[in-house]
């Protein structure tokens, strides 16, 4: 790691001789841009030169994948969930009110540059003045008139930012709302490949229902073939039992599947934001199968996973926020100098009181000067903060490598389950078309009286696993290839140029609070909120914001 803790300027020498030089040595030292702690700079990431797989010739090293990769699927019906998910998902939008909060947060430790305290107050005292006299002398009282005293006074205190507290707040705050975006966007790649994965799901479960119902019909033939061989004497009611068992056994498969396939249609409502309501519409029932893999993907090389991954930026910029963390602790470690300075006035009047007179004082105050503040009985409370904020930067550092590595860990899954799904698949197709074959002879010779039942039937459920088996495996090739480019870090790329809440809730929010320029208006639907940074290198993301 090369963080190293520094000041990065000389220690001030504060004069006594008179409050101008210390003015003058304090706004030297603001703008000489003197912080405590740490620069950021990010670990070595553990990334390896090539994916394990890299000599296969169902992938591709050169080139970047797409960032809409869905579209390879060729699937009308699944680029209208995707849609629609991005639209309405509940947790999605959650994630963008966090951007919101992050935004938010980043403008108050901006007003820190600001005078941090201002006061107003006033006083209005009245008496009544009269001349009395004693009871012994006739008790005469004599009234003198009302007296009014009016006071008031305005003050403020501006500490200065001698030692880049202020600004180090100011960085760590703008790398935790960048690290808000990159988080949204990774709630963003999560959703778009949950509900492609729930929708090849879907597809894979209508295949195997159908492959169900298609065996059901055969076996009812062969129930029928055994019953008929029976009446003729020709077998004994044993093979009509088993027959009958084996068609038992696929008709109980489908209402297994068919609550799979409700359960998953319900899952698909909840990424989609929609109540339970029937996605027919959606889905296009009979219309779609699987959606079919294409016979090669592009995955790059594992160095493009720290650009496009968006959990892997978010890592690291909630490491570089924890690192300027240390620098706004350990700056209590020094002196404060603040300049404080009250204005008033006083006006007093003999008589009714006069608005007139509290705005025209005849007496003004005014008064300007520094205050100083060092915590030297707390240094050891301090220090022990400025440990903690260490060692909790430390472990934002080894999550980032830590997640480096787990990313790593998931592409090469990804490319396992394609590779060899699609291997699988390969392997089935021969053996269906050798289920197939089987089962047409056993039953020619079943029916010739050459060959027992026990042959037919075992020819039935190997054609029927087979099958079954076939339409896992080529779900399995389409979701391993979804799941491999969620590991890839692609999709989120949908969201730019467009606002991180939608227009529905952004009127809700404005109708409450005065958001001025931070939310779209009616007419900015596809308009990139203002201010919003672009999707940039994490290396030029920490900067210091204009607004």
């Amino acid at each position: 790691m090369r963080n190293k803790r520094r000041v990065n300027c000389d220690t001030p020498r504060r004069s006594a001789r008179s409050l101008a030089r210390s003015v003058i040595l304090a706004i030297a030292l603001v703008s000489s841009g003197c912080s405590v702690g740490p620069d950021f700079s990010s670990p070595p990431p553990p990334v390896a030169d090539s994916w394990l797989e890299w000599r296969s010739k169902a992938l591709k090293s050169e080139g970047e994948s797409a960032w809409d990769w869905w579209r390879v699927f060729n699937d009308p019906i699944l680029d209208r969930l995707i849609e629609t998910a991005y639209k309405q998902n509940l947790t999605l939008l959650s994630a963008g009110t966090k951007v919101l909060q992050a935004r938010a947060q980043l403008g108050i430790a901006i007003g820190d540059f600001y005078p941090q305290q201002q006061g107003a107050s006033s006083a209005l005292n009245y008496s009544r003045a009269s001349n009395a006299t004693p009871a012994s002398q006739g008790g005469n009282s004599v009234t003198l008139g009302n007296f009014w005293s009016d006071r008031w006074f305005v003050q403020s205190s501006w500490e200065l930012d001698l030692w880049g507290k202020f600004r180090r707040g100011i960085e760590s705050a703008d790398a935790a709302y960048l690290a808000s975006i990159a988080s949204y966007d990774d709630v963003l790649v999560t959703l778009l490949s949950d509900v492609a994965n729930t929708y090849v799901g879907i597809r894979t479960l209508e295949r195997q229902i159908a492959i169900a119902r298609k065996n059901v019909v055969r076996q009812r033939e062969a129930v029928r073939i055994a019953r008929d061989r029976y009446e003729g004497g020709a077998t004994s009611l044993l093979d009509v039992h088993q027959a009958q068992n084996v068609l038992a056994s696929t008709e109980a498969s489908v209402p297994r599947l068919t609550l799979q396939l409700k359960q998953g249609e319900n899952a698909l409502r909840f990424l989609l934001g929609m109540s339970p309501e029937p996605l027919g519409f959606l889905l296009a029932r009979g219309v779609g199968g699987i959606p079919a893999a294409p016979s090669k993907a592009v995955v790059g090389i594992p160095a493009d996973l720290l650009r496009r991954r968006p959990d892997i930026r978010a890592a690291e910029l909630k490491a570089a926020a924890q690192s300027a963390q240390i620098g706004v602790a350990q700056a209590e470690l020094y002196p404060a100098i603040s300049i404080s300075g009250v204005f008033g006035g006083q006006a007093s009047n003999v008589g009714v009181h006069n608005l007139a007179q509290m705005l025209h004082p005849v007496g003004r105050m005014f008064s300007v000067g520094p205050s100083f503040r060092w915590n030297l009985l707390n240094y050891g409370q301090i220090t022990n903060n400025v440990r903690l904020q260490d060692a909790t930067l430390q472990q934002y550092l080894i999550d980032y490598q830590s997640r480096v590595l787990k990313a790593q860990e998931e592409v090469e899954n990804g490319i396992a389950t394609y590779l060899l799904s699609a291997s699988e698949a390969s392997y089935l197709r021969r053996s269906v078309s050798e289920a197939q074959g089987a089962l047409h002879i056993a039953m020619l010779e079943y029916q010739q009286g050459t060959r027992d039942f026990t042959t037919v039937l075992t020819a039935e459920q190997n054609l029927y696993q087979a099958e079954n088996n076939l339409a896992v495996a080529t779900g399995n090739i389409s979701s391993g290839l979804v799941s491999l480019y969620r590991a890839l870090g692609g999709g989120w790329q949908i969201r730019t140029g467009k606002p991180f809440v939608n227009i529905a809730t952004a009127t809700e929010m404005r109708n409450r609070t005065n958001w001025g320029t931070l939310l779209p208006a009616d007419d900015q639907a596809d308009a990139e909120v203002p201010g919003l940074p672009s999707p940039q290198d994490v290396s030029s993301a920490i900067r210091l914001p204009e607004w």
